[in-house]
């Protein structure tokens, strides 16, 4: 027997809808390995960023980019469930989809480390240097 759906309305809604997130982040971070993996590379840099007294801007940007590609390995896991329960077979197209989400974290992740190291690199060497001082 196939239950209704009914969009529950107002203030009800609202809290359901974080309801469910929390739900996709709970899942995400049961199932996905490489969401734990960015997610302690991020903690890392706002820590160090944090250690190094970086401007606020640049922290800024560093949790930026840290809950940009968290959402997108999200993003990357709902399409490969998505994939997944449409087709149990080998599906070239399929294989396209999921290659494709994946390369998009891909790049996002060099983008950041690029941006990581132009972030860092000067705090970086003036700690490096002040402890030959």
């Amino acid at each position: 027997m196939e239950k209704n759906f009914v969009r529950d309305k107002g203030f009800k809604r609202f809290i359901n809808s974080f309801k469910y997130s929390l739900s996709g982040i709970k899942y995400a971070f049961k199932t996905e390995i490489n969401i734990k993996i960015m997610l302690i590379i991020g903690l890392i840099a706002i820590t160090l960023g944090i250690i190094l007294k970086i401007s606020i801007t640049r922290l800024i940007i560093v949790i930026f980019l840290t809950g940009v590609i968290l959402s997108l390995e999200m993003i990357n896991t709902s399409i490969e469930n998505t994939i997944d329960l449409i087709t149990e077979k080998y599906n070239p197209k399929a294989k396209i989809a999921k290659d494709c989400a994946s390369a998009s974290l891909t790049i996002l992740s060099l983008i950041a480390i690029i941006i990581g190291i132009i972030i860092f690199i000067e705090p970086i060497i003036k700690l490096i240097g002040g402890l030959y001082d």
